[in-house]
């Protein structure tokens, strides 16, 4: 878990996929974390289990982590530029994923960016869906952030 964004999953890992071969059995992992260091660690662990079990331990690329900035001054216009299209608070929050945020900070570090966009419903599943109402005020949200901006 985070230490410094209560309820927020820092690090974890998933069986995504176990194959059956006739000699060989492939167990193929998803970890992803916000923070890079622990996702190396939490690699390391899994490769040394790998190694004392006598097993070959190959690790792709995945997501570079990426840590939201609650003080990021994008993140004050976001919220601000909502407020002005909505006339209500912004409700804002982390959340435990991989991020396109996490591809482009690797690129350039230090970047101010956030991620935010239209309502999604049951992500990456067949039942995935974008809730139509929400389309229009992240449009109006985007143009009104862009007009501060300028």
């Amino acid at each position: 878990m985070s230490r410094t964004i209560a309820g927020l999953v820092e690090t974890s890992n998933n069986v995504a996929a176990i194959k059956c071969e006739e000699k060989n059995i492939s167990i193929h992992c998803s970890g992803r974390s916000s923070n890079d260091a622990a996702l190396q660690a939490l690699q390391d662990k899994l490769a040394a289990i790998g190694s004392l079990a006598g097993a070959s331990v190959e690790q792709p690329e995945g997501y570079p982590g990426w840590m939201p900035n609650l003080d990021s001054k994008i993140l004050q216009v976001a919220l601000d530029a909502y407020k002005q299209v909505t006339g209500e608070e912004a409700k804002y929050e982390a959340i435990h994923a991989g991020l396109e945020c996490g591809l482009i900070g690797e690129k350039f570090p230090g970047m101010d960016m956030i991620s935010f966009g239209p309502t999604i419903q049951h992500p990456h599943s067949p039942d995935e869906r974008v809730n139509i109402p929400t389309v229009e005020s992240f449009y109006k949200h985007t143009l009104k952030i862009l007009e501060i901006l300028a």
